[in-house]
């Protein structure tokens, strides 16, 4: 018997997928803005830091790199609270991708740091600055610039990966599917649909970070 197709069948669910694109666009705000935020702090502390931070910043970058995110979301979500540190879905979906989104970001930074002149370096210390002063000021607006197109790439990476987030029960867009999905039981239907969803706010995310980049890295008078 041939499948009929029928989309209409998810046309009375568009409130649940626009809050579910909501919940990732907002998770994909914060987790992306902390982790690069996070990301460039470890990449200062693992190139200008004081000696005794480089160790465990690499061991944080190391487990978050090398291990599943679905398991480090587990860990904060089902984990913690055997310590006493307890968390709402969203809260804990936005520290996980923070926190996995700022080691990736992490080693990205540092190998723009690691390919700025060494006269820069130089230059700034003979101006009195301190290397924290030298860092901010000189190094990472141009260490920025030469990774920016990776970066990007790394953030919409975690934006796609977040999608597992459904498994704590944050009512992002895969769990909207989900939610759908054993409503109708229109499961092609459904997940094209939401493959789409996922592709557009991929492109769209790209764009914007291309745009954002065109406007931080602007060269003067340009």
């Amino acid at each position: 018997m041939a499948y009929e197709f029928d989309f209409t069948a998810i046309a009375g669910y568009t409130p649940v997928l626009l809050k579910g694109v909501g919940v990732t666009c907002t998770l994909i705000l914060v987790g992306g803005v902390a982790g690069v935020a996070l990301g460039v702090g470890c990449a200062w502390l693992r190139t200008q830091g004081p000696a005794w931070l480089r160790g465990p910043v690499v061991a944080y970058i190391e487990l978050m790199r090398n291990t599943p995110f679905l398991i480090q979301l587990f860990f904060i979500f089902f984990g913690l609270p055997a310590v006493g540190v307890q968390m709402g879905e969203m809260s804990a979906a936005c520290l996980a991708m923070t926190l996995n989104l700022g080691a990736y970001s992490a080693e990205i930074v540092r190998a723009g740091v690691a390919a700025t002149p060494r006269g820069q370096f130089e230059a700034g210390a003979s101006l009195a600055l301190t290397r924290t002063q030298v860092f901010r000021h000189i190094v990472l607006a141009p260490a920025l610039k030469r990774v920016w197109p990776a970066l990007s790439s790394q953030i919409v990476v975690v934006m796609l990966g977040s999608a597992v987030v459904s498994q704590i029960a944050a009512q992002d867009l895969s769990f909207a599917a989900n939610f759908i999905q054993s409503r109708n039981f229109r499961a092609f239907e459904v997940y094209f649909v939401t493959t789409a969803i996922y592709l557009g706010l991929a492109i769209v995310l790209r764009q914007l970070l291309r745009l954002i980049g065109a406007r931080l890295f602007r060269s003067p008078g340009s």
